[in-house]
Parts: C-alpha cells; structure tokens; sequence
C-alpha cells in the first residue's frame, strides 16, 4: 500500500470570488494620462507659447530695471544694449534726495487708503442690502448701479470739477477721495454682493431667533465672514486711487497731487526727460501695489471667485 492511499486528502478551502476574479482577470491597461497623450510637438508648443506670453509681460519691466541702471548719457546709445554697460544707482539716490517726491508718496498713501476704506464701508452694506432684503425696484437700482460703469470717467472730469469747484474742493484731498470712491463703488457693490450671496439665509434666519438685530448680525457674522471679499474690494480700491493720472493732476493741486502726476511733473520737461529717474521712481511706486498683491493673494482670489459659484 503506498504512503499517498494511507493519508487522507487535505480539505480545499474555496477561494473568495473576488480572489480568484482578481488572480484569473488579466490587467486593464492604464489610461493614457493627458500629458502622455500629448504628442511631443503640442508640449512643445505649449511652452513656446508661455515663454512668449511670460516674456511679452517681463520684458517692459525688465527694461525699467535696465535703464534706470544705466546712466544718462547712454539712455539713447545706439544700438540699444540689453545689459548696462556701466550700471550705476544715481538715479535711485536722487529719489532719497528729492523732497517732492515724498510730499506725493505721502498724498498717495492718504488718498488711497482712504479710498479703500470707504469704498469697502460704503460696499459693505449696499452689496448686502441688494443680497439679502427683498424690495420694489431692487432691481432695477441693481442695474443702475452696474450701468454707472459704462460711462468714460474722462467725459464727467469737466462736471466734478465744476462742482467742486462750486463748493471750494479743488485742491484738496476730499475732491480726489470722493472722484475716486464714485468710481470704485460700482464694481466693489457688485464684487461683495456676490460674496453675500454664499452665505447661508439659514445663518442669518438663526442668529435673528436668538435675538440678534441686523447691525449685531451684519458686524458680528456677515463680515467676518466675508474677510476675503472685503480684502478684494479694498485692495482694488486702494490700486484705483494708487495708480489714477487724470484726476489727481486736474482736481489737485501741486501740493495735494499724487504721485502719478507727480512723476511726471518732477522728472518730464519740455526740454528734456530724465528718464533713469523716472524708471527708478515708477519701480520704487510700484512696490507697494505689488508687496500688498503678494501679501493678500489667497484673499483676493477668494474674494474675486467667491460670487461665482453659489454654494
């Protein structure tokens, strides 16, 4: 009798379905991805495409950088050089020593700040009156507001400046802060109505059942809330009044002007352009606008996509 009749036979375990399904099924090949789908010439257009596209938007402020590096004398050198032969940093020393430059550095700042203040209190509560209460021609004054915008702000300078003239304004910071509040309001109205609109009627129907008025829920839950659409709409309201030209130089005076007139009252003549300095001081101006973009980034992009989809 052999060994193999002697032993009983082990009891099979049935395999789980799913084992054997996962063992016996073959592989499903994987699904090309969309870069390895790409065809070699369409990456490499791609990024031809964002090269020039990074460049066309690099290259002016490189060039500012360049010639406010390169001395007078060699502004107009011909052919022009890409790199400062001999790079020198009078121009941006001459700032520092420019007691003008700073009287316009400090009315910007002023204006602007204030601009952005008021545009955002002023905002605040029509963008949540159009959002959350229900009344006769809401709409319509909606509407009215959005259309304010399509008016070139050039063709109302000859108006404000008559009113203002009328009320004894001119040349002073009230007249460039409620030009440029008129003029941001409409957009911001709109940008923080939309970020209303996110938030939850149940919020605020709750807050108002324990016993909440409309200023307590406004101040302590709708603008907390609402930080990143605040945050947007300040900081383009600050930009406007930051970077306008033509109303600063009409409504202002040489000592209330700001600093876009101001550049070019200081370093453009009828004779002459001293252009190093002027390319120093538009990079020196352009650093604030530039820190507070780097800054507040997640908060603007938040601000600015917040209406767009309604959660």
């Amino acid at each position: 009798m052999s060994l193999s009749t002697q032993l009983p036979a082990a009891p099979v375990t049935p395999m789980p379905a799913e084992v054997v399904e996962r063992q016996v099924a073959p592989k499903r090949p994987r699904k090309p991805t969309l870069l390895r789908a790409e065809r070699p010439g369409v990456r490499i257009a791609a990024w031809a495409a964002v090269i020039v596209c990074g460049g066309f938007a690099l290259l002016p402020v490189y060039w500012l950088l360049a010639t406010s590096l390169t001395p007078r004398t060699e502004v107009f050198s011909f052919p022009p050089q890409l790199f400062p032969a001999n790079p020198t940093f009078e121009a941006y020393e001459s700032l520092f020593t420019n007691p003008a430059l700073f009287n316009y550095l400090r009315n910007s700042i002023i204006v602007s700040v204030i601009t952005a203040v008021l545009s955002v209190v002023v905002s605040a509560y029509m963008g949540y009156a159009f959002s959350k209460f229900r009344y006769r021609g809401r709409r319509a004054l909606m509407y009215f507001v959005l259309a304010s915008q399509m008016f070139p702000q050039a063709l109302l300078l000859v108006t404000l400046y008559t009113v203002f003239a009328a009320y004894g304004l001119l040349n002073t910071y009230t007249a460039l802060v409620l030009s440029f509040t008129t003029f941001t309001l409409p957009l911001c109205v709109w940008m923080l109505k939309g970020f209303f609109d996110t938030i939850p009627d149940e919020l605020i129907e709750a807050a108002r059942v324990d016993g909440a008025s409309r200023l307590r829920i406004i101040h302590s839950i709708v603008l907390p809330l609402s930080a990143p659409g605040l945050v947007a709409a300040g900081l383009f309201a600050f930009v406007r009044g930051w970077n306008d030209f033509i109303f600063a130089l009409t409504l202002a005076g040489p000592d209330k002007q700001t600093l876009p007139p101001g550049l070019v009252n200081t370093f453009i003549g009828e004779a002459s352009t001293a252009w190093p300095e002027l390319m120093a001081a538009s990079i020196v101006t352009s650093l604030p606008v530039a820190i507070a973009f780097i800054a507040l980034q997640r908060y603007l992009v938040g601000g600015l996509t917040a209406g767009a989809v309604k959660g």
